[in-house]
This record gives structure tokens, C-alpha cells and sequence, in this order.
């Protein structure tokens, strides 16, 4: 039986606080999460986190700047992992591609996954918005998948003017 996970829904105006915080942080990616009740299959706000990757630190990927990797700051990921025990937790982890691009990359899987291997680094969904110069090209969530062992895409979002 081929079972995918189902995508927490985000609605429309959260989405475009994302877009707007992409098109803030071009030609940089922006990151942060998305939170909701765990009861509830949808998210309700924006959590904007500080890219630190300019700094230098990247798990996987030091040597390359803000405009092709991002790092959620220490400060950032302890308020995360403190929003698991809430009742608003973190459900998706986004981030923006500059290069008008909606995919999840090599990189971003090792980072999204367990270093063990056995699952992802967090309980949580991932966002990708691909954004260029003019627009907000498109955006992809992708769930982990038990079966398969790996994130795989779940939803795609329209872009937008912004």
C-alpha cells in the first residue's frame, strides 16, 4: 500500500507573509517555521527566523554564503525546539531559493534529516519557496515519508507578484 503524507494546510495569507518575507530577504534566503495547534491540520502564524549562514557555520555547507544556503540562528533553533513541547508548535521549517527554484537540494535533506539516518531532524514539514528578481516563482512542501524513508513532495503552492 502506497500511503504519502498528508500536508499540513497553510492557508493563503500565511503563505504570502512568507512571500513577502522571501522577497525582504532576496537576494539572501530567509527562513523560519510555521507553527499551529497540534490538534489542528493547518498552521496560524509565521515565526521569522535570523539567517546566520553569512557568518559562516553551516552543518554541510560553510563555505557558501547567505544567497545559496541558510542556517536558522542558535538563539532562533532553541525557541524552535522549545515550541515542540507547546501548544503551538512548529510544524514546517521554510525557506526561500533565490534562484526562482522550488526543490528540496542535497543539502537541505542532510540538514532536514536525523544525522542517524533513522528519520528527520525535526517533526516537522518543509517548505521551499523559489523566488527570483520579479516574482515569487512557486513554493513546494514536502513531508517525511515512513516508507520511503526520505521527504518527499506533498503540496505545491502558486506563486505570487510579490
Amino acid at each position: 500500500m502506497n500511503t504519502s503524507p498528508l500536508p499540513i494546510e497553510i492557508p493563503r495569507h500565511v503563505l504570502e507573509e512568507v512571500y513577502k518575507e522571501a522577497r525582504i530577504s532576496f537576494p539572501l534566503e530567509c527562513c523560519g517555521w510555521l507553527a499551529g495547534n497540534r490538534s489542528d491540520s493547518e498552521v496560524k502564524t509565521v515565526r521569522k527566523c535570523l539567517n546566520a549562514q553569512e557568518s559562516g557555520g553551516h552543518p554541510t555547507a560553510d563555505d557558501r554564503g547567505g544567497e545559496t544556503a541558510y542556517v536558522i540562528s542558535g538563539e532562533d533553533l532553541l525557541e524552535l525546539n522549545r515550541s515542540l513541547d507547546s501548544e503551538m508548535p512548529a510544524r514546517i521549517i521554510y525557506h526561500s531559493h533565490p534562484n526562482g527554484q522550488a526543490y528540496f537540494s542535497d543539502t537541505d535533506k542532510k540538514v532536514a534529516t536525523s544525522p542517524w539516518g533513522d528519520g528527520p531532524a525535526y517533526p516537522v514539514q518543509q517548505l521551499v519557496i523559489g523566488i527570483d528578481d520579479k516574482r515569487v516563482v512557486e513554493s513546494i512542501l514536502f513531508a517525511w515519508s515512513e516508507q520511503k524513508n526520505k521527504f518527499v513532495k506533498v503540496k505545491e503552492f502558486l506563486g505570487a507578484d510579490i
